[in-house]
């Protein structure tokens, strides 16, 4: 069973093989997906990290806060989807 983590606070230059290499340090990933603008393709400064669930409080207490391309990276389970509603 895999548990999402949101990583936030990406410069818009860092990529998800980035990522990817990062967390493997510690474990498996099994997805990284960053969320995009629309309309420029331009990364949004966050993103999506999947990870076995025995894993996931490791990953936290130990990339929380750390720095990857010159920002402190925030990295915490990520919430439920919801709907918008407009």
């Amino acid at each position: 069973m895999t548990k999402r983590l949101y990583v936030g606070n990406l410069s818009f230059k860092t990529t998800e093989d980035e990522v990817k290499d990062l967390f493997g340090r510690v474990c498996t990933v099994d997805s990284v997906s960053f969320m995009r603008d629309q309309d420029t393709g331009r990364l949004k400064g966050f993103g999506f990290v999947e990870v076995p669930s025995d894993d996931a409080a490791t990953v936290i207490s130990q990339f929380n806060g750390s720095e990857l391309g010159g920002r402190a990276l925030v990295v915490n389970e990520a919430r439920p989807r919801t709907t918008k509603k407009w």
